[in-house]
Protein backbone atom coordinates (compact mmCIF):
# COMPACT_ATOMS: atom_id res chain seq x y z
CA UNK A 1 0.00 0.00 0.00
CA UNK A 2 1.20 3.59 -0.57
CA UNK A 3 1.50 6.04 2.08
CA UNK A 4 -1.25 8.10 0.32
CA UNK A 5 -4.11 4.89 0.52
CA UNK A 6 -2.77 4.56 4.10
CA UNK A 7 -3.33 7.67 4.76
CA UNK A 8 -6.62 7.85 2.87
CA UNK A 9 -7.87 5.03 4.63
CA UNK A 10 -7.40 6.28 8.40
CA UNK A 11 -8.76 9.79 6.93
CA UNK A 12 -12.07 7.16 5.48
CA UNK A 13 -11.89 5.83 8.85
CA UNK A 14 -12.26 9.02 11.07
CA UNK A 15 -14.59 10.67 8.47
CA UNK A 16 -17.09 7.80 9.30
CA UNK A 17 -16.70 8.32 12.89
CA UNK A 18 -17.04 11.71 12.83
CA UNK A 19 -19.87 11.11 10.89
CA UNK A 20 -21.36 8.34 13.56
CA UNK A 21 -21.10 6.19 10.72
CA UNK A 22 -20.31 2.75 12.56
CA UNK A 23 -20.66 1.02 9.09
CA UNK A 24 -18.28 3.07 7.33
CA UNK A 25 -15.78 2.50 9.66
CA UNK A 26 -16.36 -0.99 9.35
CA UNK A 27 -15.71 -0.99 5.87
CA UNK A 28 -12.34 0.26 6.96
CA UNK A 29 -11.17 -2.30 9.00
CA UNK A 30 -10.18 -6.31 8.04
CA UNK A 31 -11.70 -9.07 9.22
CA UNK A 32 -9.08 -10.01 11.44
CA UNK A 33 -8.95 -6.38 13.51
CA UNK A 34 -7.03 -6.20 16.49
CA UNK A 35 -8.58 -3.46 18.27
CA UNK A 36 -6.89 -2.33 21.21
CA UNK A 37 -8.13 0.27 23.61
CA UNK A 38 -6.67 2.60 26.57
CA UNK A 39 -7.16 0.80 29.43
CA UNK A 40 -9.20 -2.43 27.97
CA UNK A 41 -9.26 -5.63 26.81
CA UNK A 42 -8.02 -6.53 23.34
CA UNK A 43 -10.93 -7.24 20.74
CA UNK A 44 -9.85 -9.43 17.68
CA UNK A 45 -12.42 -9.81 14.97
CA UNK A 46 -14.65 -7.58 13.06
CA UNK A 47 -17.84 -8.66 15.01
CA UNK A 48 -16.44 -7.28 18.36
CA UNK A 49 -15.10 -4.48 16.63
CA UNK A 50 -19.08 -3.82 15.52
CA UNK A 51 -20.19 -4.52 19.24
CA UNK A 52 -17.79 -2.10 20.94
CA UNK A 53 -18.56 0.46 18.08
CA UNK A 54 -22.62 -0.15 18.59
CA UNK A 55 -21.68 0.16 22.70
CA UNK A 56 -20.05 3.82 21.63
CA UNK A 57 -22.48 4.97 19.71
CA UNK A 58 -25.23 4.41 22.83
CA UNK A 59 -22.59 5.64 25.22
CA UNK A 60 -20.89 8.55 23.95
CA UNK A 61 -21.68 11.52 21.34
CA UNK A 62 -17.77 12.28 19.81
CA UNK A 63 -16.62 14.06 17.22
CA UNK A 64 -12.44 14.27 16.66
CA UNK A 65 -11.18 17.37 15.93
CA UNK A 66 -7.80 19.09 14.95
CA UNK A 67 -6.62 15.79 13.39
CA UNK A 68 -3.07 14.90 12.07
CA UNK A 69 -2.30 12.01 10.35
CA UNK A 70 0.84 10.26 9.75
CA UNK A 71 2.19 7.48 7.55
CA UNK A 72 5.30 5.29 7.13
CA UNK A 73 6.59 5.52 3.80
CA UNK A 74 5.80 2.10 3.11
CA UNK A 75 2.31 2.90 4.01
CA UNK A 76 1.98 -0.03 6.46
CA UNK A 77 1.96 1.74 9.74
CA UNK A 78 0.05 4.73 10.73
CA UNK A 79 -0.59 7.35 13.67
CA UNK A 80 -3.22 10.05 14.18
CA UNK A 81 -3.17 12.41 17.27
CA UNK A 82 -6.63 14.48 17.80
CA UNK A 83 -8.99 16.13 20.39
CA UNK A 84 -11.52 14.28 21.22
CA UNK A 85 -15.00 16.48 21.60
CA UNK A 86 -18.01 14.23 23.43
CA UNK A 87 -20.59 14.32 25.77
CA UNK A 88 -21.58 11.33 27.67
CA UNK A 89 -25.16 10.29 27.43
CA UNK A 90 -25.70 6.67 29.26
CA UNK A 91 -23.53 5.27 32.09
CA UNK A 92 -20.54 2.97 31.28
CA UNK A 93 -20.22 0.02 33.56
CA UNK A 94 -17.50 1.09 36.15
CA UNK A 95 -17.64 4.78 35.42
CA UNK A 96 -18.70 7.75 36.41
CA UNK A 97 -22.85 7.97 36.28
CA UNK A 98 -23.60 9.89 32.96
CA UNK A 99 -25.59 13.33 32.97
CA UNK A 100 -25.01 14.42 29.28
CA UNK A 101 -21.83 15.86 30.71
CA UNK A 102 -19.19 17.31 28.08
CA UNK A 103 -15.36 16.73 27.83
CA UNK A 104 -12.26 17.30 25.92
CA UNK A 105 -9.66 15.16 25.68
CA UNK A 106 -6.15 14.51 24.24
CA UNK A 107 -5.97 11.22 22.21
CA UNK A 108 -4.25 9.50 19.53
CA UNK A 109 -4.53 5.81 17.58
CA UNK A 110 -1.76 3.63 15.61
CA UNK A 111 -2.62 1.60 12.72
CA UNK A 112 -1.75 -1.39 11.16
CA UNK A 113 -2.58 -1.62 7.66
CA UNK A 114 -2.72 -4.35 4.92
CA UNK A 115 -3.62 -3.93 1.65
CA UNK A 116 -6.78 -1.12 1.60
CA UNK A 117 -7.93 -1.98 5.02
CA UNK A 118 -6.59 -1.42 9.09
CA UNK A 119 -5.38 -4.41 10.44
CA UNK A 120 -4.96 -3.15 13.81
CA UNK A 121 -5.83 0.04 16.01
CA UNK A 122 -4.53 1.15 19.07
CA UNK A 123 -6.13 4.22 20.51
CA UNK A 124 -4.48 5.82 23.45
CA UNK A 125 -5.91 8.75 25.61
CA UNK A 126 -5.92 9.67 29.67
CA UNK A 127 -8.53 8.10 31.18
CA UNK A 128 -8.14 9.61 35.24
CA UNK A 129 -8.27 12.86 32.75
CA UNK A 130 -11.74 12.06 31.19
CA UNK A 131 -13.09 10.79 34.60
CA UNK A 132 -12.67 14.20 36.17
CA UNK A 133 -14.18 15.94 33.50
CA UNK A 134 -17.08 13.95 34.00
CA UNK A 135 -17.25 13.91 37.87
CA UNK A 136 -17.51 17.94 38.02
Amino acid sequence: MSAATARATIQAYYDAFNAGNAAGMLDRVTEDIEHRVNEGAIRHGRALFAEFCSHMGVSYREELRDMVIFVSEDGTRGAAEFVVHGEYLQTDPGLPEARGQRYVLPAGAFFDLKGDRISRVTTFYNLNDWIAQVST
